[in-house]
């Protein structure tokens, strides 16, 4: 098991997703359980470096959110069409 760091996203929207990339971040969202779906922001790089090392889909992990910790499995893993970056992960709480 790993950890992930992530933080609350403030904004949403197109706009919101484009200065998210921008600053090498991605979005994410945390849902299931019995709990309110959270909207996560990503470091690009980080996941970049965990999913080299380990294959992040379907892996259960805890994300690390205002030193919060959650137990989460990765549920889903968008990729941009043709450059290799991340997109968005869905993540589901175990």
């Amino acid at each position: 098991m790993f950890i992930i760091n992530a933080v609350l996203r403030k904004k949403q929207g197109k706009s919101a997703n484009r200065q998210l990339h921008i600053a090498n971040k991605f979005p994410a969202i945390i849902y299931g359980g019995k709990k309110n779906p959270v909207s996560i922001e990503l470091d690009r790089d980080q996941i970049i470096n965990l999913h080299n090392k380990f294959n992040l889909y379907g892996k259960i992990c805890i994300l690390l959110i205002n030193s919060q910790e959650n137990k989460v499995k990765v549920q889903a893993i968008q990729f941009h069409s043709f450059k290799l970056q991340f997109q968005h992960i869905d993540f589901l709480r175990v």
